[in-house]
């Protein structure tokens, strides 16, 4: 089988740390995309340091060495997590039509690349797959007889999507009171825990009191009715928890998670459906929890920093 090229653009998210930023551009770098977006967020005035962490991060993208077109947006000041990545994303689709995402702490395994590009040509008019992600949180858990199952759950650590769909993203939310007023969320969730794990972060994006952008990229998901492409195996490994994290400070088990090539030809499956018990999984595993379930990933996480 001759060598893979990608021909997708690659959109990559930095801030203020040069370790992890290094080590998701090397892999950017193996890919060697013909096209690379940089969103840069700008330092905090009140701390320390971080001005020359940004400049230092922002240095790393002299490092291309290929045939590529590199494309910059950087932010002077601070704009937070919420505006940066959300009007990032708006102007990488003002110049291009799709794009394979990746922020500065999510290191691909390098079947990534490929994966997303088969993908994105594969759903590129299907106007029900919202996105592809490269990340699997099914911890062994084969979904499907195909390389890949569809889910309503948007998994971010490394992702493509299309201009089509990121056109429904409304970064305030303004349809949420009218969503929750007429009772959506428990049409949509037979989880109590869900439902309220739901409500409490869409409250908060609405109101301004919780600065993310990913939330309202899950809203509009749900409410258009779009499912995202999750491979069968984990090809993103999130390498940037920890206290200089943004949001991500605590170790947990989504921490630096292995990752495995997947396998081509991809086998796909019969239908575009999501898959009831791969959500049902996330939904009791991951968002809501039950507490013997909580002391079950407490211990497992432990061990794994013993």
């Amino acid at each position: 089988m001759p060598e893979f090229k990608l021909h997708t653009p690659v959109a990559f998210l930095i801030f203020n740390r040069p370790d992890t930023t290094a080590r998701v551009f090397s892999a950017i770098a193996n890919a060697r995309p013909p096209k690379l977006l940089v969103i840069a967020d700008g330092p905090r005035a009140n701390r320390p340091g971080e001005a020359e962490r940004c400049a230092q991060t922002r240095a790393i993208i002299d490092r291309v060495d290929w045939d590529c077109e590199v494309m910059t947006n950087f932010a002077e000041a601070n704009m937070g997590c919420k505006m940066r990545v959300a009007t990032g994303i708006d102007w990488i689709f003002q110049q291009v039509e799709e794009a394979i995402i990746l922020e500065d702490d999510c290191l691909p395994e390098q079947s990534f690349f490929r994966f997303c590009e088969e993908m994105l040509g594969r759903y590129r008019d299907n106007p029900r797959v919202g996105m592809v992600s490269g990340g699997n949180l099914q911890f062994g858990h084969q979904r499907g007889e195909g390389s890949y199952y569809f889910s309503r759950y948007a998994h971010i650590w490394g992702w493509a999507t299309w201009r089509r769909a990121w056109n429904h993203y409304e970064r305030e939310m303004p349809r949420w009171p009218a969503f929750r007023d007429q009772g959506w969320l428990n049409q949509l969730f037979d989880n109590q825990g869900e439902r309220d794990y739901w409500q409490a972060s869409f409250e908060l994006v609405h109101s301004g009191k919780l600065d993310t952008w990913d939330c309202s990229w899950t809203f509009a998901s749900l409410i258009n009715g779009l499912v995202q492409v999750v491979p069968n195996v984990n090809m993103i490994s999130n390498i940037g928890f920890g206290p200089e994290a943004t949001h991500t400070h605590v170790v947990g088990i989504h921490a630096d998670m292995p990752t495995r090539p997947i396998t081509f030809p991809l086998k796909h499956p019969d239908f575009v459906l999501p898959d009831l018990e791969a959500d049902r999984y996330i939904s009791e595993d991951q968002i809501a929890p039950s507490f013997a379930r909580r002391q079950w990933r407490r211990v497992k996480r432990l061990l794994r920093l013993s």
